[in-house]
């Protein structure tokens, strides 16, 4: 194979850096790696060629395959033994100091035309290369851990990088076989930026008191088709991780309330209860298996109270066949009779606010999230209100669940769950676009890929409806009166005029 850049040099032997060495060798150059540790380049080296002999035994790649493979990669014991690569890639400590002072010795070593990239997931690719005498031959090259198997890479122009050095690292990504996506030198890029909405707002969901850790798992996986819950993602990548990242995207944005970290994860990051890696994260962990308490079992109802569904439920046709499918016999009037169980199915506000202005009797108030059609859902979330009686909470648990399906019931929340999640990752990503730090087609290659998501996050809002999206974003803004929850222009102009998210004006 003819690769872009025939000789590339990679700096750092950690995992990151073995990624990159094996992926880059596979794509036809020599790699020259180097650490400051000889002993880590000794080790990184023989565990990549045990890994190309692993691939050969499965008959993935040929034995003469992965011979070519192991004579095209070096190790390197000086820095200096980088002079002649056209490509060099760092990826060393997340230090900005320690960058610089890095690439500041390097250039002075490698050739004019030498192409010097950083991996840095959070650091500013301008300020990196700040210092340096060709800025313009400098840009940011971000792969995911581990590298060979998380298939997206994006490639940063700073401030001053030409356009022709990006175009070629795009390009050469494509060779190692991964998918690049462009992105403006912006804190978190596109996938750390994009993935803000779903840990931190689940954290402040948990923080309201609304429902436990597995319960919001539960409801995202079940409802949206998300892999991993919330919880479960963070105790798989770690607080000692996630939570710096969440707090260097807060403070680069200025404190954006959008990206606004938990006290929850600062303090368990304090206590060094990490993650699945210690044995104990948001669950605890027995020989890696995650120990999660059944779901609360369904209430046995003697007799069913008659059912009244408001007039403004959203999906209220939807709602209704649901009860008779379900069973329940149903209230017609303008108003509930004094026995009724009144259900009412709001985007972005909370049962409290909608019994307060339908003038329902809140202890016989329950909310469900119709946000998402019933028939494409595994599980139905209820809400009560702090008014609710348990006998009226008892009764919706039940009815919800004579079919079997697996039904959730929250303390009150503007949102609910997922409305509120899915929103705030829509909103996010819309203002990803309006801020122009990638096209929409990138956005959502790289969410997909790099955090995978079930689908894209603009896909995602034309899915459940921007006009639906941005009512929920309106309601919840209300209700706790949080900047965070304001919506983007992208959103607000597209889901006033029902247009999809992805479109982009001519």
């Amino acid at each position: 194979m003819n690769s872009i850049y025939k000789t590339v040099g990679v700096v750092g032997a950690g995992a990151m850096g073995r990624g990159i060495a094996q992926i880059a060798a596979q794509a036809g150059s020599t790699v020259k790696l180097f650490d400051t540790q000889a002993a880590a380049v000794a080790q990184a080296t023989q565990a990549i060629g045990a890994q190309w002999d692993k691939l050969a035994e499965k008959n993935r790649i040929t034995p003469e395959q992965a011979a070519q493979y192991k004579a095209q990669l070096q190790g390197a014991s000086a820095l200096s033994d980088l002079a002649d690569c056209d490509l060099v890639v760092e990826a060393i400590v997340e230090r900005l100091d320690i960058k610089k002072s890095f690439f500041a010795e390097l250039e002075v070593l490698v050739q004019p035309t030498a192409v010097l990239v950083t991996n840095t997931s959070s650091l500013s690719v301008t300020a990196i290369a700040a210092a340096l005498k060709r800025p313009e031959q400098f840009a940011g090259y971000h792969f995911f851990n581990p590298v060979p198997l998380m298939k997206v890479v994006e490639v940063i122009a700073g401030l001053k990088t030409k356009p022709s050095i990006c175009q070629d690292l795009a390009a050469y990504a494509k060779q190692m076989g991964h998918t690049p996506v462009q992105a403006q030198d912006t804190p978190g890029f596109i996938v750390n930026h994009a993935g803000r909405g779903y840990g931190t707002e689940a954290l402040r969901i948990v923080s309201e008191g609304i429902a436990d850790f597995a319960t919001i798992d539960r409801i995202l996986k079940d409802q949206v088709g998300f892999k991993l819950g919330p919880f479960e993602l963070m105790d798989l990548t770690a607080l000692d991780v996630s939570h710096p990242v969440m707090e260097s995207i807060y403070q680069q944005y200025y404190d954006e309330p959008r990206y606004r970290p938990s006290v929850i994860t600062a303090q368990r990051l304090a206590g060094g209860v990490v993650g699945k890696k210690v044995g104990e994260g948001f669950y605890k962990y027995i020989d890696g298996v995650a120990q999660i308490a059944p779901e609360p079992a369904v209430p046995v109802v003697a007799e069913m109270p008659p059912v009244w569904v408001s007039s403004r439920a959203v999906r209220r046709s939807e709602l209704l066949q649901l009860l008779k499918d379900l069973g329940a016999k149903i209230e017609t009037g303008a108003s509930p009779s004094a026995q009724a169980l009144s259900i009412v199915a709001p985007l972005g506000f909370d049962v409290t606010t909608v019994a307060i202005i339908e003038r329902l009797d809140p202890a016989r108030t329950i909310g469900i999230d119709m946000l998402i059609d019933d028939k494409l859902t595994k599980r139905r979330v209820l809400a009560t209100n702090p008014a609710t009686r348990s006998d009226m909470r008892d009764a919706a648990h039940a009815l919800f669940a004579r079919d079997g399906k697996a039904v959730s019931v929250i303390r009150d929340s503007g949102g609910f769950v997922t409305q509120r999640v899915v929103a705030t990752i829509v909103n996010i990503a819309c203002d990803i676009c309006q801020q122009g730090i990638c096209s929409p087609q990138d956005l959502e290659t790289a969410v997909t890929l790099g955090l995978g998501y079930p689908m894209g996050p603009l896909m995602m809002g034309d899915k459940f409806g921007p006009t639906e999206i941005l009512e929920v974003l309106f309601n919840v803004q209300t209700v706790y009166g949080d900047p965070r929850y304001r919506p983007s222009p992208w959103l607000r102009r597209r889901g006033a005029i029902g247009l999809s998210l992805t479109h982009v004006e001519s």
